[in-house]
């Protein structure tokens, strides 16, 4: 496509400032991509930062970060000086070493293209966490009584201790086997839950940081920390399994204090606590937890309380050179919900609905006698005659039970386990009735930002939306599990790398699955293998097509997501690993061999459609894979400057795809598994040849006319399918699935009530029957990968390969399916981007904002320059825009940063139904 000559200022010459507005200011400063983080290890930070402007092609040519140790800036740890660059985002510190428990702060100015100079942003801080093993002075302790082996009640560690001076500031940091919750003087330490997380514990495990200057106080002082059996040592994976990590449970505690005249003291964990059981008298992740209130310990937290009765603790030699800072946000409560029904189903079961499918628990107040007991049960769905359903459940009990004391208003919530469930079931509750006010549902995941907003004109696919949002937050606890509520909730790893890129969108995942893939790395085995799920709990050392790719999907989508470099540079000996293993077991550069989960349920029947067949033989799957991942892990290598690689690999690539084409295309262009599926990888990956591409993407169309225009794709197909049917001329069939709404279908479930993702396209059939119950979930985000084609594809909102991170914006809506509007929006690092459209009056109205510091190609559907029109002018070249004359139905602008409004013909594309 030929372009106009580019206006001077797109070229990024400056120019005297000539317009009359404010100059350009920086603000939304990020360390590590958290706002003014406590405890952060790592040694060598990156700085974001935003540039806030009402002018439009606003870019950033310099910028100057300064770094001092004290707020006012007295003294310099770096300054680094007027630097001639536009970056904005994940800017390396280059001072000088950082030191262990360190406060410091920050700010930035910037100078932009109109010649202007910022003023000096708002102060942000960072403090670091303990960076040597040495720092640690608190010592592993564990219960000192003799633990009850089978109910395993939690236990209970305080530690009362004298301030003799004014504290100035103080740091707590801790960690656990197993999960803890602290107090301080009766006073909860932090807001997150599920502490310290889960992570492959034999390898890495976190710490949280605490400022809690404002909870000691000079004179008596209590430290209180109670235990939880969690994923250490708590039931995980399937058959009853315990103690994965370990027998024992355990804590690791240590408060770093600076007194007001200068000098130091630490409080840590050591023989001096004091051990006991509480209220906690059974906790699991799966089955729930057991609360009574006469087994309380009233200020057991708060100094002055008497121990005298409590066991000592046991001094453990526990490894503390595995202990990392926490590098993701951790659990923490968002969203609550009360009751939109309270009701007694046919069974007479007292039932509470929220109306909503969340992950969390449920908090209640209640009034009762000594001795009553409440027990809460969870489902997420009701059965065909309206009864409470767990059966899909399998093992987990999901079950709370709570004791009352008896003593006025009580009130109850868990600590150490979650539930999946929109609906509970309450027996033993006091009265004759439940008040709405008295119940309160909580969702819990990651404290992840959201980021993406996605509208449209169609209510089902709003809701479809909501569904794919609420998927994502109910399974993205710490690490990204298959589903929240049966005995399972773990991290596969296939669930995983088909949604990733869609979760970019949703939340800020950057983090998140920084976080995860260090995991990933950490389990992969030394010949390469990646587990099914990771933290591998389940102690399987195969490596499954599709599953296994998450070491190379994943990264490769966070650095085209966020730009960070890092990632790819922290996981590139897993991504190599990976490849290197798939090879090893190619024979002739064809991988024939090992265990794999295909194209994990698929749409199957008993009967033929017309000679086709949904079924994709998964060597022909795992081929398209290897392929695949050798393509990212080249990617990687380039961005990397590792050319080496970049050449061997890309000589192998070669002989991968000649070795399917030898192996898996007949003489006519025919692939040997005519599915959907098959034809969507072989395409997706570019494992035919150009001049066969044409048809075999009409082979894929006809099967979906073969089926009714339905999808018939499994995990692997799914996401996508309709990135295939659009890239190569079929938008019209991607509305077609889209709008789907009989199974299997993205709609069906909606229709069917659903408001998150389900694991199976007819989890509750069209009688109200339900699939099988043994494999079942009503939250399983994996087919919400659709999110990503609505966002990148239907909206247009997407970026380029060569300047990720949305630093260089790809605009290219495609209008159609009878919708008469679709708008995303995305918070970058850079801020806000959006594309929307809309269709009437016989136009397609265009909304577009690219945030300062980034510029866009926008690609508007038109015949001709002369169609579009800005603000209801002629499209004109200007100081704002560059226009390109229209290739391939799109016409071409070249923008900067600022709000942009057009005009077009509407597109001519037929109208999609749901119907067959």
């Amino acid at each position: 496509m030929k372009l106009m000559k580019f206006p001077a200022i797109l070229l990024g010459l400056q120019f005297a400032a000539a317009v009359c507005c404010a100059q350009v200011k920086v603000d939304n400063l990020l360390c590590e991509n958290r706002t003014n983080p406590l405890g952060m290890d790592v040694t060598v930070p990156r700085f974001t930062w935003q540039l806030s402007t009402d002018k439009r092609n606003e870019m950033q040519t310099a910028y100057r970060i300064d770094i001092s140790d004290n707020a006012n800036f007295h003294g310099h740890v770096w300054d680094s000086g007027k630097i001639g660059s536009d970056s904005s985002v994940l800017v390396s510190y280059k001072g000088k070493p950082l030191q262990s428990g360190k406060r410091y702060y920050w700010r930035v100015r910037v100078w932009d293209n109109y010649g202007k100079a910022s003023s000096w942003s708002e102060t942000a801080w960072w403090q670091m966490a303990l960076l040597q093993t040495s720092d640690w002075q608190a010592k592993w302790i564990s219960p000192g009584y003799a633990e009850d082996t089978v109910n395993r009640p939690s236990p209970f560690m305080r530690k009362q201790f004298h301030i003799h001076k004014k504290i100035r500031s103080a740091t707590a940091y801790i960690t656990a086997h197993g999960m803890y919750e602290a107090q301080i003087n009766g006073q909860r330490v932090g807001d997150a839950y599920l502490t310290p997380g889960w992570t492959s514990y034999k390898n890495r495990l976190q710490y949280q940081t605490y400022d809690v200057t404002n909870m000691l106080k000079e004179g008596s002082n209590a430290i209180g920390v109670m235990l939880g059996n969690g994923w250490y040592r708590g039931i995980i994976g399937y058959s009853d399994k315990r103690n994965v990590y370990g027998k024992d449970i355990a804590l690791l505690a240590q408060i770093n204090i600076t007194y007001e005249d200068g000098t130091t003291g630490v409080i840590i964990s050591d023989d001096s606590w004091k051990s006991s059981t509480g209220e906690i008298r059974y906790s699991e992740i799966y089955n729930g937890e057991t609360i009574d209130h006469n087994k309380t310990q009233d200020g057991w937290t708060q100094p002055g309380f008497n121990d005298g009765q409590w066991s000592g603790v046991k001094v453990e030699d526990y490894p503390k050179n595995i202990l990392l800072a926490t590098y993701n946000e951790m659990v923490k409560k968002h969203e609550t919900f009360k009751p939109v029904r309270i009701f007694k189903t046919p069974k007479g079961e007292r039932v509470i609905d929220f109306g909503q499918n969340l992950v969390g628990w449920v908090m209640l107040k209640v009034k009762g006698k000594p001795g009553d007991t409440i027990k809460v049960w969870h489902a997420e769905v009701l059965d065909k005659l309206g009864n409470f359903y767990t059966e899909n459940l399998r093992a987990a009990k999901a079950e709370d039970t709570y004791i009352l004391k008896g003593n006025g208003e009580e009130t109850f919530e868990p600590h150490f386990t979650f539930h999946g469930f929109q609906f509970i079931r309450i027996e033993g509750y006091p009265g004759d009735q439940i008040l709405p006010e008295d119940v309160t549902a909580v969702a819990m995941y990651s404290d992840m930002k959201p980021t993406g907003t996605f509208v449209t004109s169609n209510a089902l696919i709003n809701q479809l939306q909501h569904n794919i949002q609420w998927g994502q937050k109910g399974n993205f606890l710490d690490v990204p599990t298959d589903c929240p509520q049966r005995d399972e909730r773990l991290g596969w790893t296939g669930d995983a790398q088909v949604f990733s890129r869609t979760a970019t969108f949703n939340m800020g995942v950057n983090d998140f699955f920084a976080k995860w893939l260090r995991d990933v790395a950490a389990d992969q085995s030394p010949a390469g293998v990646v587990p099914f799920v990771v933290p591998n709990c389940l102690g399987f050392t195969q490596g499954s097509t599709g599953w296994a790719d998450v070491s190379t999907v994943v990264p490769w989508n966070m650095y085209l997501a966020y730009g960070d470099k890092r990632i790819l540079q922290t996981q590139y000996p897993s991504m190599k690993a990976w490849v290197d293993y798939m090879q090893h077991q190619s024979k002739n550069d064809l991988w024939q061999t090992g265990f794999h989960f295909g194209d994990w349920l698929f749409y199957s029947r008993d009967d033929d459609t017309d000679g086709t067949s949904a079924i994709t033989d998964k060597y022909f799957i795992a081929q398209c894979f290897y392929a695949y991942s050798t393509q990212l892990l080249i990617n990687a290598a380039n961005v990397l400057g590792k050319q080496d690689d970049v050449a061997a690999y890309t000589a192998l690539l070669k002989r991968i795809k000649d070795a399917f084409f030898k192996e898996y295309v007949t003489p006519n262009g025919r692939l040997v598994s005519g599915t959907q599926t098959a034809y969507t990888l072989a395409l997706n990956f570019d494992m035919l040849p150009e001049s066969l591409r044409p048809q075999a993407a009409q082979r894929l169309v006809e099967n979906i006319h073969a089926y009714g225009n339905h999808l018939t794709t499994g995990f692997l197909g799914t996401p996508y399918l309709c990135h295939v049917l659009t890239r190569f001329g079929h938008n019209d069939m991607a509305y077609r699935l889209l709008l789907q709404d009989t199974y299997p279908s993205w709609l069906y479930p909606v229709k069917m009530g659903a408001t998150t993702i389900w694991e199976r396209w007819d989890g509750i059939k069209p009688d109200k029957t339900f699939e099988a119950a043994s494999m079942n979930s009503f939250n399983h985000y994996s087919y919400g990968a659709i999110g990503d084609w609505m966002y990148r594809v239907m909206a247009g909102l997407d970026t380029y390969d060569d300047q990720p991170g949305y630093k260089h914006i790809r605009v290219m809506p495609h209008p159609g399916g009878g919708f008469t509007n679709a708008t995303a929006s995305l918070e970058t690092y850079y801020g806000k981007a959006a594309s929307g459209w809309e269709v009437k009056d016989g136009k397609t109205y265009y909304s577009i904002d690219i945030p300062a510091n980034t510029k866009a190609d926008i690609y508007l559907p038109a015949s001709s320059v002369n169609d579009i029109t800005e603000n209801g002018k002629a499209l004109a070249v200007d100081k704002d825009i560059s226009v390109g004359a229209a290739e391939n139905g799109y016409v071409l602008i070249k923008a900067g940063s600022g709000s942009y409004h057009f005009a077009a013909p509407a597109p001519t594309a037929p109208t999609v139904t749901t119907s067959k």
